[in-house]
């Protein structure tokens, strides 16, 4: 079984994570994706972050009963902050039947020579990416071991999301509805007055 593995804050987990994934289990080769929920990506502040478990609840909850999907706490357990070489490793020795691969945005080409091995993903996995912007096909084609996707491109983002609660703004049709539900009933990214 071929699995996409989506990293990810999810902070929170919104439409645009959602019609991606589903264009990859509809449009790609890929049989289930996997949201990996990271506690902290070495490239960004963990104090921006809600709490790991609200944020794998919150996965849990909008992936629902969808069997093509699964929210994984996989890298809860692991040394922090998280390496995805590593995760790879640790989920190619608990899931030998399994062919994973990265699921990406363009924009994270870019950082990619920063990441832990970066050399031995790029042989060892195929990074399936998504164009962030209307020019990066081509730049996409550049890097090796890379598969473009066009999947559409969704200008949302979980820091406009938070931002927005922040300033008391209606963001229910940009989360589905029951992340809605319970980033309101927990109160979420709201303004501490």
């Amino acid at each position: 079984m071929k699995v996409g593995l989506f990293f990810g804050s999810f902070n929170p987990v919104h439409i645009g994570h959602m019609a991606l994934a589903n264009y990859f289990v509809a449009f790609t080769d890929i049989d289930e994706l996997w949201f990996v929920v990271s506690p902290h990506n070495p490239l960004k502040r963990k104090s921006s972050l809600l709490d790991d478990y609200a944020r794998l609840e919150m996965v849990r909850l909008a992936i629902a009963d969808d069997l093509r999907f699964r929210a994984s706490d996989i890298e809860f357990q692991m040394p922090q902050p998280s390496f995805t070489i590593n995760t790879l490793a640790y989920l190619g020795e608990k899931y030998p039947m399994h062919e994973f691969v990265l699921i990406m945005g363009s924009d994270g080409l870019n950082s990619f020579n920063k990441w832990k091995n970066a050399e031995e993903i790029i042989n060892n996995y195929t990074r399936y990416v998504y164009p962030r912007y209307p020019d990066t096909e081509e730049t996409i084609k550049k890097h090796k071991n890379t598969l473009t996707v066009n999947a559409p491109r969704i200008e949302i983002s979980s820091t406009m999301i938070r931002n927005a609660i922040k300033e008391g703004k209606n963001v229910r049709h940009f989360l589905p509805q029951n992340v809605f539900s319970f980033i309101d009933k927990e109160m979420y990214f709201k303004q501490i007055k």
